[in-house]
């Protein structure tokens, strides 16, 4: 009896080690990438922004039928204490 509740045990804590396990080692596999697209696509916003004379809100890549993208929000400045306007623009990530 003893041994079949720590072979139970046994392979509920493998289980357990597997289910967490997993998706970290995936998100590890996959955040290299993920973080050198959004890496390119925050520089490309950066000079999206200061062409349109505004300030980078966010910068996303996406895939866009098969193509990377980046996806910009830039806030340029009201006139006269306006509130800045939201301006979102989708580049092609280079």
């Amino acid at each position: 009896m003893t041994n079949a509740r720590l072979t139970i045990f046994g392979l509920f804590a493998a289980a357990a080690t597997l289910l967490v396990a997993a998706p970290a080692r995936a998100a590890e596999d996959n955040a290299p990438l993920v973080l050198a697209q959004g890496a390119d696509c925050y520089a490309i916003g950066q000079r999206v922004a200061a062409q349109m004379g505004g300030q980078l809100a966010a910068a996303n890549a996406e895939n866009q039928g098969g193509q990377i993208v980046c996806r910009i929000v830039v806030l340029i400045p009201g006139g006269n204490g306006e509130r800045p306007r939201r301006e979102e623009v989708v580049v092609p990530a280079r």
